[in-house]
């Protein structure tokens, strides 16, 4: 059960207080860029603009799609390939609510893709990343929704390993978020860490849902508040060496789930939100495929994972240059799950223009 939503007028503040002294904050890392302010405590109320004949109640409840992105081959191959099924999704019947879309660049520079994907171009945080690439999110996150002129009330929070199988409604409803919940988000099994984050006059720790910040629809100005809460915690759990060993590569999305719940957003746990294969054997009535686990069988359809198999697909195998068009299919016996995912990754590259010649200069 979420927590429910408050609406008080938890700022930045609320945090620094509860956390030590010593950790980097907001207001430290603005200073390295002094264009731009602290994020406005409330938003302006704009509907998105550019939806294609749906009514005025689907422009109110739109939500823009944001994706955070390194710029790495292995990450712009994902996000071409997202991109890809996010347009299609929204050209379906009942994508009215599926409004503008933005990959959040947080390499510093634009890249070649600009044109081909909206892109905002977000710094890298200034002191570095200590080699933990996802602590640039909350900070790209930050500069993003304090500098871009997003139309939409709400935001969809998604990443480039995530395909769209089908029209996204807005999950969110009376001032809560719509989240998915994560297996190995266990706050009651790390308390005693969370504690130094989470205090307990801010109540049980059940308030911190067993989320990360992706996938996650929620209200522009609710996500406003959160975000700088949400990278000063990253940063001060990623200084803290309990915290650190803890969370390990999910740390960003405790942080997350803490700021969420130190500004009293609640979650809508929505487990239908995306499936994750090979673990889930079908499709089903989920909005996403979440490709993050390599899959592996041998030839008569039976999973190897743990050891590579006779037939793979693992995004892993394309760290350094993306997949060619026309993937080999599974063989006979292999999870719905997992066949719809490499149908979708082929006809995506099959679609995208230059994929060819995109995939033979690496």
């Amino acid at each position: 059960m979420a927590a429910p939503c408050g609406r008080g007028g938890g700022t930045l503040t609320l945090v620094l207080v509860a956390l030590s002294a010593a950790f980097l904050t907001y207001n430290v890392l603005i200073s390295f860029h002094s264009s731009l302010q602290p994020l406005p405590s409330s938003f302006p109320t704009a509907t998105a603009s550019r939806r294609f004949g749906a009514a005025g109640s689907a422009r109110r409840r739109a939500f823009h799609t944001a994706v955070t992105a390194s710029g790495s081959a292995y990450n712009t191959w994902q996000c071409r390939v997202m991109y890809h099924w996010f347009k299609e999704a929204r050209r379906a019947p009942g994508g009215d609510e599926m409004g503008g879309f933005t990959r959040i660049l947080h390499s510093g520079k634009p890249d070649e893709f600009v044109d081909e994907i909206p892109t905002f171009v977000a710094d890298p945080l200034p002191d570095g990343d200590q080699g933990y690439i996802v602590l640039n999110r909350p900070w790209a996150f930050v500069q993003w929704l304090q500098k871009a002129d997003i139309k939409e009330d709400y935001i969809l929070m998604a990443e480039p390993d995530h395909i769209i199988v089908k029209p996204i409604p807005n999950l969110s409803r009376d001032g809560q978020a719509a989240a998915f919940p994560f297996f190995y988000i266990e706050p009651k099994k790390y308390e005693n860490v969370l504690r130094k984050f989470f205090p307990e006059d801010k109540g049980s720790i059940t308030k911190i849902d067993p989320i990360g910040n992706s996938p996650v629809i929620i209200e522009k100005e609710s996500l406003g508040r959160i975000a700088p809460t949400w990278m000063n915690v990253s940063l001060a759990m990623k200084k803290d060496p309990d915290a650190d060993k803890s969370f390990g590569w999910v740390l960003e999305m405790y942080a997350y789930a803490v700021a969420s719940a130190l500004h009293g957003v609640g979650n809508i746990l929505r487990k239908d939100f995306m499936i994750q294969p090979p673990w889930d054997l079908e499709v089903g009535d989920s909005f996403i495929i979440h490709y993050t686990y390599g899959c592996d069988y041998d030839m008569t359809g039976k999973l190897t994972y743990g050891k590579i198999g006779e037939w793979r697909f693992d995004k892993r195998s394309y760290t350094d240059k993306p997949p060619p068009r026309n993937l080999p299919l599974p063989p006979h016996g292999v999870a719905q799950s997992v066949v719809t995912l490499v149908k979708m990754v082929n006809e995506a590259t099959a679609n995208i223009p230059n994929w060819d010649s995109y995939a033979a200069a690496f």
